[in-house]
């Protein structure tokens, strides 16, 4: 019983992400037909509402609808997680794939680099940068892809390494193939499922740090909405008005968990292709 439970709860998973996507690209729409006056549009005559069929989830200290701040933040803090997890991937399994393929002193001082990166904290090290910087939603993009592209790097460079021992890549080195024909026809291929694994972890990963940053004052500025910037602004009422906290934090949870879970169902079949 437990396998098609597994697999409907992937399915579920996979599907709330694809729903949540669509979403997303479609916000300005649904904001429209949701908050005609738009996201920000203050109504102090309209504060402090309860969720009820004139806002779905209440209206918050400035009378703005935060359904509608729900949607625009979907679309802020799903671009972080999609962007820093792709940019981290793509680093990650770039420096692997030199490490593998490279000499033994290349390999030797990408993968201390690498250990020396894993080795500092990453939540104290985005929050101090961001404390700095004050980034934007691009700089916090980058800060995130630039401190978690560590455990993919590991990954593909197993990777490589086990393919690289392969009869078929020995065969097409053996017949002259250049190194960039026998990357992308032959040890690419063994990669792109340890990369989507890996993308989609790190999408969740991204989310919550970016969630965690914006809850401390650091990550996504208002009045831009983002779902960790509506948690960050909900903490003195939360007792009183706990829906501008409860479905910011539902969103993040369900996200998150989502990707887990649908990066967990790949790790299997994933971790086996390049043997």
């Amino acid at each position: 019983m437990r396998e098609p439970r597994r697999a409907d709860g992937v399915t579920v998973a996979r599907g709330f992400l694809l729903a949540l996507g669509t979403v997303a690209l479609l916000a300005p729409l649904a904001v429209a037909w949701v908050a005609p006056g738009g996201a920000d549009a203050v109504d102090l005559s309209n504060r402090r509402l309860a969720p009820g069929s004139g806002h779905w989830f209440g209206t918050d200290e400035l009378g703005r609808d935060v359904l509608a701040r729900v949607l625009l933040g979907a679309r802020v803090s799903l671009a972080i997680g999609v962007l820093s997890a792709a940019a981290s991937v793509g680093v990650g399994v770039a420096l692997g794939s030199a490490a593998a393929l490279g000499r033994r002193w290349a390999d030797d001082l990408l993968m201390r680099f690498t250990d020396a990166m894993l080795s500092i904290p990453r939540l104290p090290l985005l929050m101090l940068a961001a404390a700095v910087l004050r980034p934007g939603v691009p700089l916090l993009v980058a800060l995130v892809a630039a401190t978690g592209w560590m455990e993919t790097a590991r990954v593909a460079r197993a990777a490589v390494r086990a393919l690289v021992a392969r009869e078929f890549v020995e065969a097409a080195r053996a017949t002259g193939s250049p190194p960039w024909r026998v990357w992308t026809r032959h040890l690419l291929p063994g990669v792109v499922p340890v990369a989507t694994v890996a993308t989609t972890l790190a999408i969740g990963r991204g989310i919550l740090l970016e969630s965690t940053m914006s809850f401390f004052g650091v990550g996504v500025q208002p009045p831009t909405a983002s779902w960790g910037s509506m948690l960050y602004q909900a903490q003195a009422t939360m007792a009183s008005e706990p829906w501008l906290a409860v479905f910011p934090g539902a969103c993040i949870f369900a996200t998150v968990l989502a990707c887990n879970v649908a990066g967990d169902a790949a790790t299997g079949p994933a971790s086996r292709s390049p043997g």
